[in-house]
């Protein structure tokens, strides 16, 4: 239906993820039509960042310098660590503007299945950074599914036994805002009644 270079171009943005076919049709169709400079800048803008940008040494956030700007922030709050799964989820979290404290990127959940095993999350940097003794609460914050769930299980039994004092969290799951309990299922409702707290 369209020239090579276009059915590339389509092909190319259709792996993105959340891009499906029709949309990958329409990116494609919007660059031709822009001018050549727009094309050009999105083309510079992709090459700098895949250039540029790498994993914090510290946390493995984003970084285009050996530390990102989390990391190098003296105002953050040492004695806490948030785990996450990936960059995004630092986005999320800093969106709230109720975390002070640093972070540390997994890069992935454990997932047998798939493939992924302990050793291929970033879980000896994260052991090596309780072992200071300067950090006092890890708050474990992967994705609420079945494979998060059984990173935070794992995370928090090797915490337990490598670093004692430090005391291991979990972020409340329940009800969202504005929720209906008539439609809220039944794991969701459970937690929200264990994770209850006094008014």
């Amino acid at each position: 239906m369209f020239a090579p270079p276009i059915q590339r171009l389509i092909a190319e943005f259709a792996k993105l993820p959340g891009i499906g076919q029709r949309t990958a049709q329409r990116l494609a169709l919007h660059v031709l039509r822009g001018s050549d400079e727009h094309a050009s800048q999105l083309a510079s803008a992709i090459a700098e960042v895949k250039a540029q940008i790498r994993p914090c040494q510290i946390c493995f956030n984003l970084a285009d310098q050996p530390t990102c700007h989390i990391c190098r922030d003296a105002r953050r709050d040492d004695s806490v660590i948030c785990v996450v799964e990936d960059p995004a989820d630092v986005i999320s979290m800093e969106r709230t503007h109720e975390f002070h404290g640093r972070y540390h990127v997994l890069g992935g959940s454990l997932s047998p299945l798939d493939g992924v095993d302990p050793e291929d999350l970033r879980l000896p940097e994260l052991f090596r950074r309780l072992r200071d003794g300067q950090v006092g609460e890890l708050i474990v914050a992967t994705n609420p599914t079945t494979s998060g769930e059984a990173t935070a299980l794992h995370v928090a039994r090797e915490v337990r036994e490598l670093a004692p004092s430090v005391r291991v969290t979990r972020l409340a799951a329940g009800l969202s805002v504005g929720a209906d309990l008539e439609y809220t299922d039944e794991v969701t409702l459970g937690r929200a009644l264990l994770g209850r707290r006094e008014l």
